[in-house]
């Protein structure tokens, strides 16, 4: 699925544009066993209840392509599962008994010690037809039937005081399970190229850290793909391996890495419109790492592992820096500059004898009669700058209030 396609299925999951009929699910104990299952048409439900719904429905297809979301493709010896989710699909969620099969074999492959709900949504889109231009027509020729599917946490609210209407007093509240945002969810078919796709399932992971691989192997028969964020993670850490945990240059080798490999991608042109990453070859990214400050051998061992680590991965160049250490990068060379600008005005002020060895500055304060103004001046002295100010036998000074001779 491109960004496109998941966008114009997304648009689908708003109040007024929904057309989802039916709506399943099935709530968890920490136990791993089942409290309760239900079944509801989705419109017959209240409005707030709607709303609530699609707000969880619409994570599934939420954050960032290749982060949050991945498609995967069915494993060789997994066409039981993809069955099973056709099965689904096909009984629109009203067969009690596949449905259960479902609930059963995600509490048993999904990997989680808290409560949890899990959701099923049904929707029929009438795909309407495009012109070359990309504008709708009413006349269609398919109907992309899909599941959306969320696994959400469910927690028990904190405890506090509240105000309790059937005892008029305040009093320790109610403590109940809430529903949290949905953490794992995955949508099938696909809709690739705006037409369904029974061989492909997108998934979604809110934590792209840690997400639930476990689930999608097992539970979803599934190859496994890494994030953009493991990725980078990985990367970074073979980098301080290699640089040396005790090293204080670390942090900044890490920042300077990612620096230049968003510098090289910006360099680069797409071969083509559709091709919007940069490929980086393992030379790119050994030489890269060489310019942010490591040896030959230190990178070439880097891009060895990250290919153990990663394998049958292409290095997309943005799945390996982050945006906000580009930021940091930014202000760590904004800083260093300032840094050596004060560095260069000190020692300025300092042959100028406007400040000590200490960097204090010397306040020169001059007070003389007003008829005497006239006479002080300014004279290179042993090649100074220096006030000159004449004085006759009976006149005093003083240097930061200590008076001196004459």
């Amino acid at each position: 699925m491109t960004k496109k396609d998941i966008a114009e299925i997304k648009r689908r999951l708003k109040i007024d544009r929904t057309t989802i009929t039916h709506l399943s699910g099935c709530y968890v104990n920490e136990k791993k066993e089942i409290v309760t299952t239900f079944s509801e048409q989705f419109l017959n439900l209240d409005d707030e209840e709607i709303h609530k719904y699609l707000e969880i429905a619409s994570k599934a297809l939420s954050g960032t392509y290749g982060n949050n979301l991945l498609e995967l493709s069915f494993a060789d010896d997994s066409e039981e599962m993809s069955q099973s989710l056709l099965a689904i699909k096909q009984s629109k969620l009203q067969d009690e008994s596949v449905l259960d099969s479902f609930y059963n074999h995600v509490i048993d492959t999904y990997d989680t010690v808290d409560h949890f709900l899990i959701l099923l949504f049904y929707d029929a889109y009438d795909i309407p037809l495009k012109t070359t231009d990309n504008m709708l027509l009413d006349e269609s020729d398919e109907i992309y039937e899909y599941i959306i599917a969320c696994i959400c946490p469910v927690s028990l609210s904190k405890p506090g005081l509240s105000y309790r209407s059937d005892q008029n007093r305040i009093a320790p509240r109610i403590r109940d399970w809430i529903v949290g945002p949905c953490e794992s969810a995955f949508t099938y078919p696909c809709f690739s190229d705006r037409t369904t796709d029974i061989h492909h399932i997108l998934v979604y992971t809110k934590n792209a850290r840690q997400p639930h691989s476990e689930f999608w192997e097992e539970g979803l028969g599934a190859g496994i793909r890494f994030t953009s964020t493991q990725k980078r993670v990985g990367l970074l850490e073979l980098v301080a391996r290699a640089a040396g945990e005790d090293q204080e240059e670390t942090p900044e080798l890490l920042l300077d890495v990612q620096q230049n490999i968003y510098d090289y991608e910006k360099q680069q042109e797409p071969e083509t419109d559709e091709q919007k990453s940069v490929v980086l070859s393992k030379q790119d990214l050994s030489e890269l790492l060489e310019d942010s400050g490591l040896n030959e051998r230190h990178a070439n061992r880097i891009v060895d592992s990250y290919e153990e680590l990663f394998p049958d991965e292409s290095i997309i160049a943005d799945e390996l820096y982050e945006s906000r250490a580009l930021k940091d990068n930014t202000l760590r060379k904004e800083k260093k500059i300032l840094q050596e600008k004060v560095a260069s005005m000190s020692k300025d002020l300092l042959e100028l004898g406007l400040v000590d060895e200490d960097g204090m500055i010397i306040d020169i304060a001059v007070h003389t009669r007003p008829e005497r103004g006239d006479s002080i001046e300014t004279a290179y002295i042993d090649g100074r700058k220096c006030i000159v100010i004449p004085l006759e036998d009976d006149d005093t000074a003083t240097v930061n209030g200590q008076e001196i001779s004459l």
